[in-house]
């Protein structure tokens, strides 16, 4: 059954493994495979096989990354639920041939689906960043 403590457990331990780009195999498990739809800004993914794409190409892009969870509110009903996620999200990136980088700070606006793993975990079947708001001074995508 899932619970409001582990859905917010899944987001600490997706986001602390984002941070570092964690190895691939990582992520996987917080994940599920067949099913999985997942919407950033710049394109939509299915499946560990677009995960794989995205986040391979993600972690060449940016760097210094910090995701800080702001709030994790979930709609739980039995095994499934709706979550709306808060994230602030800082992170460089540089653009060939500029001579520095940028820096990105910004709060991201997500909606998770999750499930139940069956093991008192939760696991993300659906992703969308809604939206994203830049702070003052911030680079932007």
């Amino acid at each position: 059954m899932l619970t409001q403590e582990s859905i917010e457990n899944l987001a600490k331990i997706w986001y602390s493994k984002l941070d570092v780009h964690a190895p691939q195999v990582e992520l996987l498990p917080l994940i599920i495979d067949e099913g999985l739809e997942m919407v950033f800004p710049e394109v939509t993914i299915y499946g560990w096989a677009g995960f794989e794409g995205w986040f391979q190409r993600v972690i060449r892009i940016f760097f210094d990354e910090v995701h800080t969870v702001k709030s994790v509110v979930a709609d739980i009903t039995g095994d499934t639920a709706s979550v709306k996620v808060v994230v602030q999200w800082e992170a460089s990136v540089w653009n060939a041939p500029e001579a520095y980088s940028k820096r990105i700070s910004c709060d991201a606006f997500q909606t998770w689906e999750v499930k139940s793993d069956g093991n008192g975990g939760a696991l993300i079947t659906k992703y969308i960043v809604d939206g994203l708001e830049y702070h003052e001074g911030s680079a932007t995508l």
